[in-house]
């Protein structure tokens, strides 16, 4: 963790359809630790990309005729988090990196006034787990992020971010969010930051425009392009 005064801008990233593709290891991680902690068989999951795990958890749990899921959120995050681990070595082989990704956070990490760190729907074990199974974490300051375990509402994890980064860091002079939904941008608008969408997910690029995003990319590709819109040298 740097605490230079040369810090300026805090970079929030997305993880899924973002950074990676998981493979769906975190899905079937998701539905083992389910069905561990509930004894009832997992049926499958519905899209809900961009939610956060506290907000679409509860609403699994109804869709398999348990109707209140706070009893079990403990039990079953901390089996989530533990199931997700040990298949974690999987992602990998099953998954995949999204263009430029590696090549970008690594740019970035080199600069003296950027720093980087997750903004995700997923539960920190499982979003962090996510990074480093691509070695993707070395370039990210994960302590500061904001996580589905942490609330519900998207856009109170990326206050609660940007709280913790700047405990450690000091003010920024911007804060982007980078992410692949309507949901990211919404939450980036929410907090009142520079919200950058990027069509590597399942929402077409004209969607997350329609959406108010500052920023559309079609992916991140073109990595000098995305260095200089990050640090604002565009």
């Amino acid at each position: 963790m740097r605490h230079d005064r040369d810090v300026q801008r805090l970079v929030m990233w997305d993880v899924d359809l973002t950074l990676i593709a998981a493979g769906g290891v975190g899905v079937e991680a998701y539905g083992t630790a389910f069905t561990a902690v509930t004894g009832v068989p997992w049926t499958g999951v519905f899209a809900a990309a961009g939610t956060t795990d506290l907000e679409m958890t509860p609403l699994l749990f109804a869709q398999h005729g348990i109707a209140e899921a706070t009893p079990h959120l403990e039990a079953f995050f901390t089996a989530y988090a533990a199931e997700f681990a040990a298949q974690s070595h999987r992602v990998p082989a099953e998954g995949r990196l999204l263009p430029g990704v590696e090549q970008v956070l690594a740019a970035l990490h080199a600069r003296p006034d950027v720093v980087q760190t997750l903004v995700t729907g997923n539960i920190a074990a499982v979003g962090i787990g996510k990074v480093a199974a691509f070695g993707l974490d070395r370039y990210l300051d994960t302590v500061v992020g904001g996580y589905g375990d942490d609330d519900a509402v998207r856009a109170t994890l990326v206050r609660r971010s940007r709280e913790r980064a700047e405990i450690a860091y000091g003010p920024f002079d911007e804060v982007l969010v980078v992410g692949d939904t309507v949901r990211d941008v919404a939450a980036a608008l929410g907090a009142g930051v520079t919200a950058v969408a990027v069509a590597t997910g399942h929402t077409p690029a004209a969607e997350l425009e329609a959406a108010g995003a500052h920023h559309v990319l079609p992916d991140l590709g073109d990595v000098d392009g995305v260095v200089a819109l990050l640090t604002g040298e565009a």
